[in-house]
């Protein structure tokens, strides 16, 4: 693999108990070409649909937005275009929801330390029930 295309990412989620974990992410992908993904003027890979409309020849209207610095377009693209970034519309998705998985275990598992502490205790009654 191509050191230059290995690009990892980390990104730190802190939970309210003070707790932490990371995410690392590995870029593999070579962005000499740019995506309908990428935004042409911060490079955020945010850029998403926020309207969209058939065309004649196989092609869609779209209207694009970067949430990151704003920045609108509107075109139209042919269906290769758009199903790939359908395709890293999915990719996204289930990056945020492995990343929900994540944060949710590690909730859990910081809500299920404080209440062995508070068992071990005696600050749990069966009031609190």
């Amino acid at each position: 693999m191509n050191p230059e295309q290995e690009q990892p990412s980390v990104r730190r989620i802190v939970l309210p108990s003070g707790r932490s974990i990371e995410v690392v992410r590995f870029n593999d992908q070579n962005h000499t070409t740019r995506g309908l993904h990428v935004c042409p003027d911060c490079t955020s890979e945010l850029v998403q649909p926020i309207d969209w409309s058939e065309a004649p020849e196989e092609c869609w209207n779209l209207v694009l937005n970067c949430p990151n610095c704003d920045w609108y377009t509107e075109g139209l693209y042919t269906q290769d275009q758009v199903r790939e970034l359908e395709d890293r519309l999915d990719e996204g998705l289930a990056d945020m929801l492995r990343d929900l998985q994540r944060l949710t275990q590690a909730n859990m598992a910081d809500q299920i330390d404080r209440f062995i502490t508070a068992l071990h205790a005696d600050q749990i009654l069966p009031e609190d029930f």
